[in-house]
């Protein structure tokens, strides 16, 4: 009786490792074939190095370009390449108007929004209040 209990234990065990032996094969194979992979969209506005530190507005380059036009229905995209934290914020510094808001964006990080309304929209970085900027979304 024990030795059928036993031979019974293996048999399960063996099925189990050659059904994960198979599987991890079946995985390697898939991975083994190269996807391709479409890079991120360049973004449409850029943070850029030390825009954390107050000097940037005099020659309105805390966001690169300071000002965008686009049409009703684009997606704008916002990127930070400075090493500091930074938000796009809509309104005016010290007064959002919570059409959106990034929050914190941490160095490389990215933040979209769609603006599906013809009108100006201005925006701020909630940590320096001398980054400043402006969407005109015209008609479509």
């Amino acid at each position: 009786m024990r030795v059928v209990v036993v031979a019974v234990a293996i048999a399960a065990a063996l099925a189990v490792v050659l059904f994960l032996a198979a599987s991890y094969t079946e995985d390697q194979s898939e991975a083994a074939e190269p996807k391709e992979v479409a890079p991120p969209p360049p973004p449409d506005i850029v943070m850029p190095t030390k825009s954390s530190r107050p000097g940037c507005e005099e020659d309105d380059l805390c966001y690169i370009p300071p000002a965008l036009d686009v049409r009703a229905g684009d997606t704008v995209t916002w990127v930070n390449q400075d090493a500091a934290f930074h938000s796009v914020t809509s309104g005016f510094y010290g007064e959002p108007d919570e059409l959106f808001d990034s929050g914190y964006m941490d160095p490389g990080q990215s933040f979209s929004y769609l603006f599906e309304y013809p009108g100006t929209f201005e925006y701020y970085c909630t940590l320096h209040p001398w980054m400043e900027g402006t969407i005109l979304v015209l008609e479509r």
